[in-house]
């Protein structure tokens, strides 16, 4: 087995956030091999995270972003559990790069569960018939349907939307990652994204 240095275990400290024990346990069970290390970490904080997830978060802030030049602006709710994490830097960190992703790509939902159903029902109409136009067999239309809705719901939920400044997470993973490191549960209350010429639905 890799001999598991101190500097090893400051490096892996410094990239996840993760205590001393921890990291020195995920560098031993990845037999010294730091990007496996990682990824044993991340595992180990999302499902600490699930674990948090069912808890109250009624703190937060509302986080106020104007993007250069003042033509689009969003209001963004961002809840955890206490006054102290809302105050926290990483929590900070995350309520602003949230904003910067509705200001760019502008989502209509928090999340899948949020999508109206008629709105829903309208789109799987309309994939569906695409595939059919596309001379799919029958059989295998709910599938592509199922596949290209999954498309869909990264174009319209936050959650799901790839991160505008790493494409490899997902807005929900940032999320996750934070839980990981502030021990509270985190979640997107609500937002809303202005416009200059834009009309509000």
């Amino acid at each position: 087995m890799a001999k598991i240095t101190a500097q090893m275990v400051k490096e892996l400290r410094e990239a996840t956030s993760a205590g001393i024990l921890e990291t020195k346990k995920a560098l031993e069970a990845a037999e010294g091999n730091f990007e496996k290390a990682v990824d044993l970490l991340r595992e180990k904080g999302a499902a600490r995270a699930a674990k948090r997830s069912g808890r109250d978060a009624n703190e937060g802030m509302i986080k106020m972003y104007s993007h250069p030049g003042g033509r689009i602006g969003v209001m963004l709710e961002l809840n955890c559990e206490t006054d102290f994490v809302a105050k926290n830097d990483k929590f900070q960190e995350l309520a602003h790069d949230i904003a910067l992703q509705i200001a760019a790509m502008a989502p209509k939902y928090v999340n899948t569960d949020d999508v109206d159903q008629a709105e829903l029902d309208r789109e799987m109409d309309v994939l569906r018939n695409q595939a059919l136009g596309e001379g799919k067999p029958e059989h295998i239309v709910e599938k592509i349907v199922s596949g290209r809705l999954a498309k869909y719901y990264e174009e319209v939920c936050l959650l799901e939307q790839a991160f505008i400044k790493d494409d490899s997470k997902k807005i929900k993973d940032l999320i996750t990652d934070t839980i990981s490191t502030t021990g509270e549960n985190i979640r997107v209350g609500r937002f809303s994204r202005f416009a200059i010429g834009e009309s509000q639905d």
